[in-house]
């Protein structure tokens, strides 16, 4: 039995939310968290890395890492200097530049309202960014300094285009091309593949197929062309960069991975990354599935399904690049959420609002820990998981989190009874736990992942000139903090041939230490962040003697940890 609305008891916001009641509250998830922190392990340390070497240096048109050539694309980093350059007079670098992940993702919610408004309806366009907002793994990509935001911006901005097609053709065409030169400009080969088929697919379903090949074929143009505005110059001026360029995204699509185990692995990376969008595609399906050939239906299907075989087939388990299946399976659950039966509505609704209830006691209770001590067991257990750790009292995030807090309670109780209230306290819930997690906990949070500490104890070891440091297995991402932090560059171990370079510094142990002595080399520091126990995660400083042979190199004497190399799709 479908819902039948009711006036709420208590005066409260209207369902579905829209105007500013939808934007506050994206906003509000948006820029939580989003600041407040140091560039985290992996890709956040490395887009923030690459934003500041632009910043430092002005290298435009060639992306570097620590000195070095970082062949990638590059929108996302600029979106990210320009913005750590307007806002760097009221933030710290990083968190300036990670202000451009928020632009992104305010306009994927954007564009994926628009996209839900074209298929299903003004009335039920708005369920489409909150259940996108309410993935939980976009909630974790979205505060992260992210270049596949921008890429999964430009798909939902296609996925709008190809909706709005038969409406508004010439509007549409010139939005799709910017947007398909957009994703290629933000991520590569990868988001360009995946909106491939389903380009095609819209074209097949075209009632006028000859004017809509024109308009799709005009609108390719239109992106070669902005594509060119970085390609031909940056060939003019380093063809070898271009050439590498292209050459790691072709080896990144063609590697070769097991296709049925590795699109199992996506979809069973779904059942949490995608939820609630999932189960509600999925019950979309069944309720509609007399209707699955029709456009509404069948263009996210499509998509979603091509999607999960590009990456099965071609790029390795990453959570980065499942964001590229979430905006199909979005606009796929948005009827699903109006056609949830009534029992299966309520036990949604009260799931999300006990479940939330219940992870913001948790949060406080530990913070309560954290800052004075009792619980004495979760005070000895954060300080075990972090030792050193010392909680403050902060008045600030206090009195900000129990605001939040105050009006969660206020939504639950006042929300009047819609199809839309399970997902629009899911979502709320959803906002309130990370709020909670990016006042209360973040001090926490941020000193057992920053490398501020570790960067500073290595500056202080190095001598002030020291001219030359080799790295044999360091991550992108380590190169990018202990360049950040300290101004710390290093070269490749393999490229320090000929060089007077007496300095090394690896991660890991080595294979044998025996030969690395008697190769000239000493240890002189050791270090790592506080809450790290593994030995592969703790770096050391090596000094080579004066007498030592400067030719000698060991690459086969080092371990190389599992996350060497970079970490893009």
């Amino acid at each position: 039995m479908p819902f039948i609305p009711e006036q709420p008891r208590f005066k409260g916001i209207s369902l579905p939310p829209s105007g500013w009641v939808l934007a506050v509250l994206l906003v509000v998830y948006i820029f939580t968290g989003l600041i407040g922190h140091d560039p985290w392990k992996h890709d956040d340390a490395i887009s923030i890395g690459i934003a500041y070497d632009l910043v430092s240096n002005g290298n435009w048109l060639m992306p570097q890492l620590a000195g070095q050539p970082y062949p990638d694309a590059p929108l996302y980093y600029w979106a990210a200097a320009i913005t750590a350059h307007l806002f760097s007079w009221l933030l710290p670098v990083h968190d300036a530049a990670r202000l451009a992940s928020g632009l992104f993702t305010l306009l994927a919610l954007a564009f994926i309202l628009l996209a839900a408004r074209e298929l299903h309806g003004r009335e039920h366009a708005a369920a489409g960014p909150l259940i996108l907002a309410g993935s939980i793994g976009f909630l974790f990509h979205a505060h992260e300094a992210q270049p596949m935001l921008a890429a999964l911006t430009a798909n939902t901005a296609a996925f709008w285009a190809l909706t709005l097609l038969p409406r508004r053709p010439g509007f549409a065409a010139m939005v799709f091309g910017t947007a398909f030169a957009i994703a290629f400009l933000a991520n590569g080969l990868l988001p360009v593949l995946t909106l491939l088929p389903v380009t095609a697919f819209s074209l097949w379903q075209s009632e006028d197929r000859k004017k809509s090949l024109k308009l799709l074929a005009w609108a390719m143009a239109l992106a070669l062309l902005l594509s060119g505005l970085w390609l031909l110059p940056l060939y003019l001026a380093s063809p070898e960069y271009l050439k590498t360029f292209f050459q790691r995204e072709l080896a990144a699509m063609t590697k070769q991975v097991p296709a049925f185990s590795n699109t199992l692995r996506y979809l069973s990376l779904l059942l949490w990354y995608a939820w609630p969008a999932l189960p509600l595609a999925a019950w979309a399906l069944w309720s509609k599935r007399r209707l699955l050939r029709s456009t509404p239906l069948a263009l996210p299907i499509f998509s979603f399904v091509s999607v999960l075989l590009i990456l099965g087939l071609s790029t390795e388990l990453r959570s980065a690049a499942a964001l590229l299946l979430l905006p199909p399976l979005v606009l796929l659950a948005v009827p699903g959420v109006s056609s949830l039966r009534r029992g299966a509505a309520n036990s949604f609704d009260w799931f999300g609002m006990m479940l939330f209830t219940f992870l913001a006691a948790v949060v406080w209770i530990v913070w309560y820990a954290m800052v004075y001590g009792w619980p004495e067991r979760l005070a000895r257990q954060a300080v075990r998981l972090e030792p050193g750790f010392v909680g403050h009292f902060s008045l600030l995030a206090f009195v900000f989190s129990i605001l939040a807090t105050v009006i969660w309670c206020w939504l639950i109780v006042t929300s009047p009874r819609s199809p839309m209230r399970g997902i629009m306290h899911w979502m709320s819930g959803l906002t309130l736990f990370w709020l909670l997690i990016a006042t209360l906990w973040m001090p926490w949070i941020d000193y057992g992942k920053s490398y501020r500490p570790l960067s500073a104890s290595l500056a202080r070891t190095l001598p002030a000139k020291t001219y030359c440091v080799a790295n044999a297995n360091l991550p992108d991402s380590i190169l990018a903090s202990l360049d950040y932090f300290d101004r710390i560059r290093t070269v490749p171990l393999k490229s320090t041939a000929g060089k007077a370079c007496n300095w090394l510094l690896i991660q890991g142990e080595t294979r044998d230490p025996a030969a690395l002595s008697a190769a000239g080399w000493r240890k002189v520091w050791e270090g790592k962040r506080a809450g790290d126990r593994r030995d592969s995660d703790t770096f050391h400083l090596f000094r080579r003697d004066a007498k030592a042979n400067k030719a000698t190199t060991l690459p086969d004497l080092l371990v190389v940890p599992p996350e060497a190399g970079t970490s893009r799709p």
